[in-house]
């Protein structure tokens, strides 16, 4: 069994996994790095990075061996989307703004195969180039996936029930900054509407047998969205982390004198 394939049994069995995205620092390092610091999971960022899809798959191939799920955030919803970066290698993949049941579907339609869509390319990147027998090729891949629903607007909240209900969509995972943003009260995470509205996703994916997820640099927000029932946790992002790690730093450095 992948360490990937364990990931997601370990979410439909109710635990906890941890990690991060990353938008910026694209190096070979980067998810050896993530991974020594304790990180189970990484999304790598499509849609606000600007990187190609040559820098995913070398980010996929630098993470081989070791033990984290590599996962990516597409730009849209689309099948040459999602099935490339799959190809490429992706453990699972992100799709933001997701707003209906039918977008749910048209995903795991996109990414699953035989009773998906997903186009038959074998011995490639995503196995890792070696030969295989196809059924058993395509029954790994499919174990070993995740498919995240990007949830991040009114919308997406109002059909989240129907959202996650969907057959082969693994996680519902909340867009806090855009969700708060459209409904008027960007960054407002105290706020009782956004309350309301992650604990909607939380119970939708628990009536669902999925898993909600969240991500953020903030511990306080972190430890209320895991009492909400969230089990896929991130913590921060390379640029934000950094930043704030740098900035720490160097007012402590300018205290000496």
């Amino acid at each position: 069994m992948s360490y990937a394939t364990e990931v997601r049994r370990r979410l439909y069995a109710g635990e906890r996994v941890y990690g991060t995205m990353a938008f910026e620092f694209f190096t070979p390092g980067l998810i050896p790095l993530l991974h020594a610091a304790g990180c189970e999971y990484v999304v790598l960022d499509m849609e606000h990075s600007g990187v190609s899809i040559e820098t995913i798959k070398q980010q996929i191939a630098y993470a081989r061996g070791l033990d984290v799920a590599v996962w990516v955030r597409v730009p849209e919803l689309r099948y040459a989307a999602v099935a490339r970066v799959l190809d490429a290698g992706a453990d699972g993949v992100m799709v933001p703004m997701l707003e209906t049941a039918e977008q749910a579907k048209d995903l795991v339609r996109f990414a699953r195969y035989r009773h998906g869509e997903r186009g038959c390319a074998f011995g490639m990147a995503h196995d890792h180039y070696r030969p295989g027998d196809p059924a058993a090729v395509m029954q790994s891949a499919n174990q070993r996936i995740v498919l995240i629903a990007l949830i991040e607007t009114v919308k997406g909240i109002e059909n989240c029930a129907a959202i996650m209900a969907a057959p082969g969509l693994d996680v519902g995972w909340l867009g806090h900054y855009d969700l708060t943003n459209d409904q008027g009260i960007t960054g407002q995470f105290d706020h009782p509407r956004f309350v309301a509205a992650a604990e909607r996703l939380a119970e939708a994916c628990r009536v669902a047998g999925k898993t909600a997820a969240s991500l953020d640099a903030s511990l306080d927000f972190l430890r209320a969205q895991a009492a909400r029932g969230y089990r896929l946790l991130g913590y921060g992002q390379d640029i934000a982390v950094l930043r704030a790690g740098y900035s720490q730093g160097l007012r402590a450095l300018r205290d000496i004198a």
